[in-house]
């Protein structure tokens, strides 16, 4: 039986699918204009994390649940900041950690707020979306979990881009 929590998984893996092209795409053009990929052999975990998280709104979340529409419409419009996030970074954005020297670190748009935007909306997402159908238990420890895969994805891209956040070099993307 299928009712809303299964429809938003759907949409979801529908999204993140298109959105996996458009990665793939800029990850496939980077590499070959001499970027390198760092963390490959955690990207599965990365990737698994996600589709976990997508799975268990469509398996363990009843069919039956109700909505809570406020937290819905805020799980909606976070999409806002996805999207924000996502052409702010352009052509070089990617669900991978792609690094390409001559690029510019970009501090423009959510990055001059915040150091780690796409994570933050990742975080919030997982939080909210199980919750807007009443799963709260799901939502903290799909979030707990989401929060450790993060921790170390954040670590490794920092050290990837490390070399090139130093101070006095250019940065056209500022």
């Amino acid at each position: 039986m299928f009712g809303a929590p299964q429809i938003a998984a759907i949409l979801l893996l529908l999204q993140r699918g298109l959105e996996e092209i458009y990665s793939a795409n800029n990850t496939k053009r980077l590499l070959a204009e001499g970027a390198r990929e760092v963390g490959a052999q955690y990207y599965p975990v990365v990737a698994t994390t996600h589709l976990g998280w997508i799975a268990s709104l469509f398996l363990l979340v009843s069919p039956n649940a109700g909505i809570i529409w406020p937290l819905l419409a805020l799980y909606l419009l976070l999409q806002v900041a996805r999207y924000w996030v996502i052409s702010t970074l352009g052509r070089y954005w990617t669900h991978r950690i792609i690094t390409l020297d001559i690029a510019p670190i970009v501090k423009k748009g959510p990055y001059a707020l915040i150091r780690h935007p796409s994570y933050v909306v990742t975080l919030i997402e997982t939080l909210l979306l199980p919750m807007a159908f009443g799963a709260w238990g799901l939502a903290l420890i799909m979030t707990a979990i989401w929060a450790a895969v993060l921790h170390y994805q954040i670590l490794l891209e920092d050290a990837a881009l490390a070399g090139r956040r130093e101070p006095g070099k250019d940065n056209p993307a500022n």
